[in-house]
């Protein structure tokens, strides 16, 4: 799943590399890589700030998250060779191909199950986890999401592989304009069938969230297990692909952008800071509930555990950071906050203040069966070319 910050402009403050600090022998560091934009080079400050002696604080932003679970692959299949063949380290190219592992990593929600299957990241200690002062005020849901078992499953008897720092939600995007003349506003997925919208939508392409809202339509879960057991499913997925103009998870938001289409189903990671540059574009989450996705904060498996990153997991959900988190990079806090109105830009207002009644019905893609994942891509494939 490939969310990428499509069409944002780099601030001064979008970091290819931040380095906080000045370095001595005896100095605690922290390194760190994330998605680019996903955390306030303020708030990496602050933390500096927050900690006596100072340490040195390395944060190194990727453009893509699926590059970040690419590169612990890359640590663990190094660490492999460096067991097997030691002699590799005097081969130059060899050698310019390797990195050192860093202390934490940020990492999708949808990467975590395959992340602990192929042990590319270890679980947080029980001591640890109960020295996190903001472990206990995470919405259970939030603790439910990271805990699981080896095989990367949800279990209340799992241990703690991640911590939660963000999230956001996928989203109905529109052009007011456009909807002005049709006479109504889309509120909920069931709108996307409307009259009116033939050829005009641009969906993800992706099975889950395809079909997922579609179930969601239909009354049922996004994390259904037997499609075959959903009447109608393939006949609204018909019905919905005939409105549908293009599907596309990367430039879904540039033909809405340009009037090629009306409506895009999109992240709202992607969507929400585009909305000041583009006035008459809207944003709904669909009130049926919709799919949750999360950025977390795991260890890799070859890190070394060390105090320092559990203070920046536990200073990540202290309530002012929250609130920096949330309003500067667009997405929502796992930690409830006070956020002013006043703090958060119009066109995104009503999305930053989490609606607990539209929360309670979305969902988190949990992981599926290899069977079920074949028959969402199946159907979708499909779909597509009927």
């Amino acid at each position: 799943m490939d969310r990428r910050s499509f069409l944002l402009s780099i601030s001064g403050l979008a970091l290819s590399q931040l380095l906080v600090g000045c370095e001595n022998k005896n100095q605690t560091k922290l390194s760190v890589q994330l998605l680019k934009n996903s955390i306030p080079a303020q708030v990496v400050d602050q933390f500096s700030q927050f900690l006596q002696p100072k340490p040195k604080l390395k944060f190194s932003p990727v453009e893509q998250i699926q590059n970040l679970y690419q590169q612990l692959q890359h640590w663990q299949e190094q660490a492999k060779t460096n067991d097997k063949q030691n002699w590799t380290r005097w081969i130059p190219f060899i050698n310019s191909q390797t990195t050192n592992v860093v202390d934490l990593v940020g990492l999708g929600d949808y990467w975590l199950k395959s992340a602990i299957e192929q042990k590319l990241i270890q679980p947080l200690a029980a001591a640890e986890v109960q020295q996190l002062k903001s472990w206990s005020n995470l919405d259970e849901r939030w603790r439910q999401l990271v805990t699981r078992n080896d095989q990367g499953n949800l279990d209340p008897q799992g241990q703690v592989w991640a911590a939660p720092y963000r999230w956001g939600s996928t989203v109905i995007v529109y052009d007011r304009q456009k909807f002005q003349e049709l006479g109504w506003q889309p509120q909920d997925w069931s709108d996307l069938w409307r009259d009116g919208l033939r050829s005009q939508i641009s969906l993800l392409d992706n099975p889950r969230e395809v079909i997922g809202l579609v179930l969601k339509k239909l009354g049922q879960s996004y994390n259904t297990e037997n499609l075959d057991t959903v009447p109608n499913l393939e006949k609204e997925l018909q019905a919905l692909n005939q409105q549908v103009k293009l599907y596309s998870s990367n430039n879904y938001l540039e033909p809405l952008i340009t009037g090629d289409t009306w409506l895009a189903v999109g992240w709202s990671s992607d969507v929400l800071p585009i909305l000041s540059r583009y006035p008459q574009l809207n944003v709904v989450i669909p009130k049926s509930g919709t799919a949750i996705w999360a950025d977390l904060w795991v260890r890799p498996s070859k890190a070394s555990k060390n105090d320092i990153s559990s203070k920046w997991i536990d200073f990540c959900w202290q309530q002012e950071i929250a609130k920096q988190i949330t309003t500067k990079t667009k997405t929502n806090s796992p930690i409830i906050s006070d956020i002013k109105i006043t703090d958060i830009a119009e066109p995104i207002r009503s999305l930053l203040q989490t609606n607990q009644q539209v929360f309670s019905k979305s969902e988190f893609l949990l992981p599926l069966s290899a069977s079920t994942v074949k028959q969402y891509e199946s159907l979708f494939t499909k779909i597509k070319t009927s």
